[in-house]
């Protein structure tokens, strides 16, 4: 399983989810932060510190923010693909 940050990080960008991440997997974009799946976990100590309610198990998401599921997965691939 992995965790994905949704809507409510948008425009908020508080990193207090990147601040207690023991693996580092999660990463800034433009508008949102994103959680690298491959290096994520799954400890869920970014979903517990996340100020606004973003964080959520893939399988938790709520209906009207599952497309940020595959949001996470393309933010992740174009990290990827900057290395």
């Amino acid at each position: 399983m992995t965790y994905v940050i949704c809507e409510p990080c948008i425009g908020v960008k508080d990193a207090s989810c990147v601040e207690v991440c023991p693996v580092e997997c999660i990463h800034e974009a433009a508008e949102m932060f994103f959680i690298d799946p491959e290096i994520c976990i799954d400890c869920g100590a970014c979903e517990i510190a996340c100020p606004v309610n973003a964080i959520f198990p893939e399988d938790e998401v709520p209906e009207e923010w599952k497309s940020y599921i595959e949001l996470n997965a393309k933010l992740t691939e174009e990290l990827v693909d900057k290395t």
